[in-house]
């Protein structure tokens, strides 16, 4: 029981290690595009800096997988030059009891990004993003002058900018009768969105089409009735990285029974337990790369598992693009890296033990 609490000790400081050198790396990359726009609207350095603060999460969750095979193999490898491992084999331990201490520890691991991706990080992100948007005096970015499309059955809706949570202008509404043809178009400068889902239209022009011609109508302000409510408003505003899994399972819903593209989405939500999936992968493929390796030396150790995880990353990057492209099922596409990867890593394992 001592030999393990002080292997995990060990593995637990590796992880520590890798999490000080990664999550500081990342992060510089992301303060370096904020400082970027430092002096425009009222975004200022120490914006910059909070900003890049808030995404610590959301950037932690993204490289866990990698902590997980740099710090196991950075605490494995100081146990095996030192001649540690081969002590406790020596001892009668067996190199898949030793194995025991390492998996725990990266369960742990899990557990605590299954914390952060459902409770810090995409509130943290969403709020940075918000943040910054206010700062620049930008709306929220909804594509290249197209702003956001969504639609239920009779209603396909346009809005240009949402200027907060409670205010968008730039409205179009397109209304198709029982046929799907165009029935009615309108048009409105703002719209003050209140909680009952009721939108305070301004500035409106209301085209009707009938079997007779166009009729158009002006009206100072009026009520419609949306069929978005505040959260699915909030949902379209945001990138699909930001969100949660629990507003990803439900938009990807949304968006299927609006006939709508849901591609983007539900890949986005399937990568999310990929991704926990690359981190059992890359713990099960720490473990033989050391014992494999005892007498290769740390920093080789430590070099040649930095380019396999590399090399796996820019594999998963490129599989979820192609699959994207391709327009493959998305859990297909997010999941089979990481089952590759187990695979491999226990084909290995074995071979090993």
């Amino acid at each position: 029981m001592i030999i393990y609490r002080y292997i995990a000790y060990q593995v637990l400081i590796g992880f520590t290690i890798a999490t000080a050198v990664l999550l500081p790396l990342f992060s510089f990359f992301d303060l370096l595009d904020q400082l970027d726009d430092v002096g425009k609207g009222t975004y200022h350095v120490t914006d910059a800096f909070l900003y890049t603060a808030m995404l610590l999460p959301r950037r932690f969750i993204q490289i866990a997988p990698f902590v997980a095979l740099l710090g196991t193999v950075a605490a494995l490898g100081k146990l095996a030059v030192h001649s540690e491992l081969i002590a406790m084999r020596v001892a009668g331990i067996s190199p898949s009891r030793i194995s025991l201490s390492p998996l725990t520890i990266g369960v742990l691991l899990l557990f605590v990004v299954i914390v952060l991706e459902h409770f810090v990080a995409p509130q943290l992100q969403q709020q940075a993003i918000t943040n910054r948007a206010v700062a620049l005096g930008l709306s929220a970015e909804l594509g290249r002058n197209l702003g956001i499309w969504t639609r239920n059955e009779q209603n396909i809706l346009r809005i240009g900018q949402m200027l907060h949570a409670h205010k968008a202008a730039d409205i179009e509404i397109l209304q198709l009768n029982d046929e799907g043809f165009l029935h009615q178009h309108t048009v409105a400068q703002f719209a003050d969105i209140s909680n009952d889902n009721t939108w305070q239209l301004s500035n409106v022009i209301i085209r009707t089409f009938t079997a007779d011609g166009i009729s158009a109508v002006r009206h100072h302000s009026m009520h419609w009735q949306s069929f978005l409510n505040q959260e699915d408003i909030s949902t379209l505003t945001k990138p699909p990285e930001s969100l949660s899994p629990f507003e990803l399972a439900r938009h990807v819903e949304f968006l299927r029974n609006t006939g709508q593209d849901a591609a983007s989405y539900a890949l986005t939500l399937w990568r999310k337990a990929g991704s926990a999936l690359m981190t059992i992968a890359m713990l099960l493929l720490s473990i033989p790369f050391v014992f494999g390796s005892i007498r290769t030396g740390l920093s080789n150790k430590l070099v040649f598992a930095a380019l396999i995880g590399i090399a796996v990353y820019l594999l998963d990057q490129i599989i979820a693009n192609i699959g994207l492209i391709l327009q493959l099922n998305p859990a297909f596409t997010a999941l089979t890296p990481g089952f590759a990867m187990i695979i491999l890593a226990t084909l290995w394992l074995r071979r090993t033990f």
